[in-house]
């Protein structure tokens, strides 16, 4: 994959949203569930198109998508919709193939409480780091590594492991490059940077910047979505 265009000064976000969600156990992929009164990825999208600095959101969806066309963003001028693939990987390499920006950031379809000042703080801190940024929290549990029959093998140090958490923020070029060499395993774009010898910055964020996974996931959402009403 390689950009033919020359890219022009900015920040584009790309949303993958090709997945189905299995863990919700909900009749339809999970960003399209209602929340507060929309579907979650409209939180998600409107969150990001809210923020001054996002120039366009590229949101990749799946080939047998029904639920895009009938949600509030299938007509916003700055929303742009691309087929993705079978992994994330492949849905954020189909996003890029479309970004004609020089800055682009990768956010997860489930996370729409994200706040403006973490994005405030992403972009900051990856436009003065070579290798770009994400949002991440510090783990606060014991962790625990099992074994092949679920008992624990040994306790994991938790001192300096973090939670990786999106937005996830790099240059355009930086980002394909690094997707091209690190190909369609990785779990989220900072391994693939990684992958080229980078070293992401990692910025603390909220810990309302949850991602709806599981059921109970909704109404903790949706707490947090009142709370920010009004607010950026």
């Amino acid at each position: 994959m390689q950009h033919n265009t020359a890219l022009q000064p900015g920040i584009s976000a790309v949303v993958p949203a090709a997945g189905v969600g299995s863990r919700m156990q909900a009749s339809c992929p999970k960003q399209y569930l209602p929340l507060a009164g929309k579907m979650l990825i409209e939180h998600t999208v409107e969150r990001l198109l809210s923020h001054p600095a996002v120039a366009d959101v590229i949101i990749a969806i799946g080939a047998d998508d029904s639920y895009f066309a009938h949600t509030r963003l299938s007509e916003r001028p700055n929303v742009r919709v691309v087929l993705g693939g079978a992994t994330r990987a492949a849905s954020v390499q189909a996003g890029l193939d479309v970004v004609n920006t020089q800055w682009v950031m990768v956010h997860d379809a489930a996370r729409p409480c994200v706040s403006h000042a973490d994005i405030d703080a992403l972009i900051r801190q990856a436009q003065s780091h070579p290798d770009g940024a994400l949002l991440a929290a510090p783990v606060r549990d014991t962790m625990k590594r099992a074994d092949a029959q679920g008992q624990v093998a040994h306790t994991v140090e938790r001192e300096a492991l973090w939670h990786a958490l999106t937005p996830q923020m790099f240059l355009t070029q930086t980002l394909i490059q690094a997707l091209n060499v690190a190909g369609d395993q990785v779990t989220d774009e900072a391994s693939a940077v990684e992958a080229l010898g980078g070293k992401p910055v990692l910025v603390p964020a909220s810990a309302s910047n949850i991602k709806v996974t599981h059921p109970e996931d909704k109404w903790l959402a949706e707490f947090y979505l009142s709370q920010q009403e009004g607010k950026s």
